[in-house]
């Protein structure tokens, strides 16, 4: 059975990798909190209302309480449908087609801050900002490109927060990351099978980055927040492993160690949070996240130095665009509206991925926060990802796994609720 995700993860306290097929675009993952999932994350860098700020702009951590924790889950339920409409890839694909690569999938997230004095702030976050898992019924007609395609990441981020003054604090933070990923498809055999050779790579990497924040409080209505999160460069070391008859398999795909480079590409968001009215406030949410820094990703054999495969991604950069609203219902209650565009780093059919069949979406969003006592709240959300029937033609006949011509039929539903407490 074919499963395609948007995240897995055991339960974070064992600090175990997440992955899946990502809600925003590309393979990134915004559910570092369910805070901001009623809001489409609109205004992220420039709301801190509980400790997930430490991701999205640890100078934040200045405007909580003294000593914070907070901790929250997604559940996501995507839908992705292929249609065949001329592919040709010959016979050792089959000609299957998927059927719905959709299953529900969890995302957690963790964090603390602690005031050292009025003005300094420290704090951690754990979460996992990029995840991807593509895994097709077998036979199906794209198995020469990719059977399953999965990545998993962890970041753990310490952060420090400084008050200058009223007006203005600044955020700085560390970032450990751990990456896995999985690549699986069906190698070229000497008889033209139904079902091929599986070739697998399994590889794994640590990296280190960066992460800083401002936060600028214009007025008793008004805060700004700017936020920069660094590339974090992966150079992945594993194996290529070989299931089943090695004739006709190409001798670059035999067992062996091997790796690969991938750089993670780098994030700037521009918040607004703006409060009409005792009861209303306004957010708003520009982001830029660098994914031209995915181009072409070798997979080499690290004993030969040969190129065992060319992954052409050829992503480019990429615009987030989100609005949102609060409504204060009474003490108790503050319901929350959103609306995002999220463009796609995949430049055209051409360059589109069966790994990754990434497209354009809208999000449609709704939630709300229950303040259960002066030191605690609870925040509920629910997305729908509207994303338009997305067409792929991918054409890798010259290197013998030939041409996936067809259209997407996809969606997504995100529900997510997360607690925090000041202690």
């Amino acid at each position: 059975m074919k499963k395609t995700t948007i995240a897995r993860a055991l339960p974070f306290a064992l600090l175990t990798l997440a992955g899946g097929q990502a809600s925003a675009a590309g393979f990134q993952l915004l559910e570092q909190n369910a805070s901001g999932l009623g809001n489409a994350y609109a205004g992220s860098a420039a709301v801190a209302d509980n400790a997930s700020t430490i991701f999205f702009n640890p100078a934040g951590m200045t405007q909580l309480q003294a000593r914070e924790v907070s901790a929250g889950i997604s559940a996501v339920r995507p839908t992705f449908k292929f249609t065949d409409r001329g592919s040709s890839v010959g016979a050792l694909a089959g000609s299957g087609t998927g059927g719905d690569a959709g299953s529900w999938a969890f995302i957690p997230n963790a964090y603390l801050s602690w005031a050292l004095d009025k003005d300094l702030y420290v704090g951690v976050g754990i979460s996992a900002p990029f995840g991807l898992v593509t895994e097709y019924d077998k036979p199906w007609l794209g198995a020469a490109q990719a059977v399953k395609f999965d990545i998993k990441t962890i970041n753990i981020n310490p952060s420090i927060a400084y008050r200058v003054n009223e007006k203005v604090s600044l955020g700085f933070g560390l970032n450990w990351q751990r990456m896995e990923a999985e690549y699986t498809r069906v190698a070229a055999v000497a008889s033209a099978a139904t079902t091929g050779t599986n070739v697998t790579l399994d590889a794994s990497d640590d990296s280190v980055g960066w992460n800083v924040g401002a936060l600028f409080t214009l007025s008793e209505r008004t805060t700004l927040g700017v936020s920069y999160r660094s590339k974090m460069k992966h150079t992945l070391t594993g194996d290529i492993r070989v299931d089943g008859t090695l004739a006709g398999v190409p001798p670059l795909f035999v067992n062996g160690p091997a790796k690969a480079e991938v750089e993670l590409p780098d994030v700037f968001i521009f918040s607004v949070a703006q409060r009409l009215s005792d009861r209303w406030e306004m957010l708003g949410d520009v982001s830029w996240t660098g994914w031209s820094s995915i181009q072409k990703i070798n997979i080499v054999r690290t004993s030969t130095g040969a190129v065992a495969q060319t992954l052409d991604a050829d992503f480019r950069d990429t615009w987030r665009i989100a609005l949102g609203a609060n409504y204060k219902l009474n003490d108790a209650w503050k319901l929350k509206f959103g609306v995002a565009y999220d463009q796609t780093p995949v430049t055209g059919p051409g360059t589109r991925l069966v790994s990754l069949p990434d497209s354009n979406r809208t999000w449609l969003t709704a939630g709300a926060q229950w303040q259960v006592s002066p030191a605690s709240k609870v925040d509920m959300g629910v997305a729908y990802l509207h994303i338009p029937e997305t067409s792929i033609n991918n054409n890798q006949a010259a290197s013998g796994r030939g041409t996936v011509t067809g259209v997407y039929d996809a969606r997504v539903w995100i529900l997510g609720a997360q607690y925090s407490m000041a202690f």
